[in-house]
């Protein structure tokens, strides 16, 4: 038996992005770096892992958007032109910084766009299809969120909820080809009676904050170091907050380490305007590009950073990937003669984190599994399904509400800046929940406009627009799609109500707001 178990979790989301009437539109790049810096980067860790021999267990949120996106053909000949584009500016780049500081750095670029257009016609533009094959060999748990990332504890009525975990159900059904085992609550954020509806739909766990469990009822034996069964019976799982800290922390996280990529020297504002202008959005505005040739340094303005060269940053990366494992053995120890059993410490993180924002993030969860394995089993990795099929007895506690947001609650999607929404979001659900009930088996146009209705509340309810909101960056957009989607339900609403049908329009709402093609309505029945 191990000293302890390690689940590493990863929770992979964007907003629902997708704009057919624009071939350039802007918010649709930020599905594709995810895929260029983080999706593609990790995938192509855990086979380097696969093949290698080592035991790698990644339990790993998939959002229903996101593998909508990542599954429409649009989207991927989208990301293919770019990275195209891309790769023309890093072949470009490469001799010009051939006898320079950045010479590694440029190599590495150019060679990374090529494997990911690669990787693109591997796998048939479908980056799903990887993951289905790493599922399959035991290297990574793909689990499901709630449809939109809609924030639960903010919805109206029990309906609303449902249908969130439901249509997440039927859409990771439709892309994994069988039922979730586990889901990521969107921003962790938990009340009382949402176990009971994952119950119903047969997912098997999910995961709080660690305060989530600390105040539950009662008190938790073993604090956040086993999970816990809901009076439901689904268990939850309580996130570790030292494993967090050292990879969170903004003053003594790994990613502050001198020797890593700065985020935010980038060629699109470093470069001459003459040079890149051909390689920006077309509207000619300055942006980030992903060609960033500086590293952190230390804590100096931009201008002072240095030159960036991979080999040694991947090679720390390794350093504190080793660190961390022997940190968790050393955690392991002393909770488990506290509590008298092997610990299970759950850390989970953003996925973007990883190769985004901390280019070396996926270097560092292959070596934590690599680290793991030298420690011969003193630290286990485990996915949430595997834990639970080999320890079965628990506690049962009922969590107590809470999120994984500032504070802990629910502040960060309910305030000033964005506390209007929940009148319109609240008035459609009722809207939608009347309408199902009222036609139970509508067909034909009626069919199709209930559905769409449906797409637009779940839209609509994204948490992406609340948090948008809060923290100030894209607020124009998010305040746009907002607005829109709750227009195109209450047009289709009066539409329904008075029984004038516009096929017209409801077939351009659908051409553009194309999500959950399997849906249906009655799920707010």
């Amino acid at each position: 038996m191990p000293d302890g178990y390690l689940m590493l979790v990863l929770h992979a989301h964007l907003p629902f992005v997708r704009h057919p009437e624009d071939p350039h539109f802007l918010e649709e790049h930020w599905l594709f770096e995810a895929m260029t810096e983080t999706y593609i980067p990790i995938l192509n860790r855990l086979e380097h892992l696969v093949r290698a021999g080592v035991r790698a267990r990644l339990t790993m949120t998939w959002s229903p958007p996101l593998c909508e996106m990542l599954a429409d053909p649009l989207l991927q000949e989208r990301y293919r032109k770019r990275v195209g584009r891309l790769l023309e500016l890093a072949e470009q780049e490469v001799p010009a910084k051939e006898h320079t500081p950045f010479g590694a750095a440029a190599r590495m670029y150019r060679d990374h766009f090529r494997f990911c257009l690669a990787t693109m016609d591997r796998f048939g533009g479908n980056l799903l299809t990887w993951v289905r094959e790493l599922r399959d060999q035991g290297a990574l748990e793909p689990i499901t969120c709630g449809a939109t990332h809609g924030f639960l504890p903010l919805m109206l009525t029990s309906e609303a909820r449902r249908a969130q975990i439901q249509v997440a159900v039927e859409n990771y059904q439709k892309h994994f080809g069988q039922k979730p085992k586990g889901i990521w609550l969107p921003e962790c954020g938990f009340v009382p009676g949402v176990d009971e509806l994952l119950k119903t739909f047969g997912i098997r766990y999910f995961f709080v904050d660690t305060h989530g469990i600390y105040y539950g009822d009662p008190r938790p034996r073993f604090g956040v170091y086993a999970p816990v069964y809901t009076p439901s019976g689904v268990a939850a799982f309580g996130r570790d907050p030292d494993s967090s800290r050292s990879v969170w922390s903004a003053q003594s996280g790994y990613p502050g380490d001198p020797l890593y990529r700065e985020f935010y020297r980038d060629l699109g504002y470093d470069g001459d305007y003459s040079y890149v202008r051909a390689f920006l959005h077309p509207d000619g505005v300055r942006r980030n590009l992903g060609l960033k040739y500086h590293r952190v340094t230390g804590k100096v303005p931009l201008h002072e950073k240095q030159a960036y060269d991979p080999a040694p940053a991947h090679a720390r990366a390794m350093d504190h990937a080793g660190d961390f494992v022997l940190n968790r053995m050393r955690q392991a120890t002393h909770v488990g003669n506290l509590i008298g059993k092997p610990p299970l410490i759950v850390s989970p993180y953003d996925a973007e984190l990883f190769g985004h924002w901390w280019f070396e993030g996926p270097q560092f969860i292959e070596s934590i599994f690599h680290a793991a394995q030298g420690t011969r089993h003193h630290i286990l990795p485990v996915t949430g399904s595997e834990y639970l099929a080999e320890h079965a007895i628990h506690q049962v506690v009922m969590p107590s509400a809470s999120s994984w947001g500032d504070a802990g609650f629910n502040g960060v999607w309910l305030n000033p800046t964005n506390d209007w929404l929940y009148r319109h979001l609240h008035a459609a659900e009722e809207r939608m929940v009347e309408c199902a009930r009222r036609h139970a088996d509508a067909q034909g146009d009626l069919r199709r406009a209930l559905n769409q209705m449906a797409r637009e509340l779940l839209l609509a309810q994204s948490s992406d627009w609340a948090f948008i909101m809060t923290t100030g960056t894209t607020v124009p957009y998010a305040l746009r799609r907002t607005k829109d989607h709750i227009n195109r339900f209450t047009g289709l609403y009066e539409q329904v109500m008075s029984g004038r049908l516009d096929h017209a329009a409801i077939e351009q709402i659908e051409w553009r707001d194309s999500i959950f093609q399997e849906i249906d309505y009655r799920c707010y029945r």
